[in-house]
């Protein structure tokens, strides 16, 4: 990734338009980051984590939900058993 200033930005722009298509350009102000410029590439792959991140997020909600409603659903019997419990209940069901 390389580094230009916005005025370098400016009257490079050309040739940081081919740069992209390698690797991202960090434009800078005063010292700052400002902006980076990517390629159509990276952007479509940057979309897709978003959209796979908010699907995984959904998807532990989800989850959580359900998890939560069958929580609700257990006898007492059951809220009581450890995980200890559990493991030799289902050793000796094999």
């Amino acid at each position: 990734m390389i580094t230009v200033t916005s005025v370098e930005a400016q009257s490079r722009f050309g040739q940081l338009l081919d740069t992209v298509q390698r690797e991202p350009v960090v434009i800078t102000r005063h010292g700052r980051t400002a902006a980076f410029i990517v390629s159509p590439q990276d952007m479509r792959d940057l979309h897709a984590l978003q959209a796979a991140r908010r699907k995984r997020s959904e998807a532990v909600a989800e989850f959580e939900a359900a998890f939560t409603k069958a929580d609700a659903q257990l006898t007492p019997a059951a809220r009581s058993l450890t995980d200890e419990d559990v493991l030799r209940l289902v050793k000796a069901s094999r």
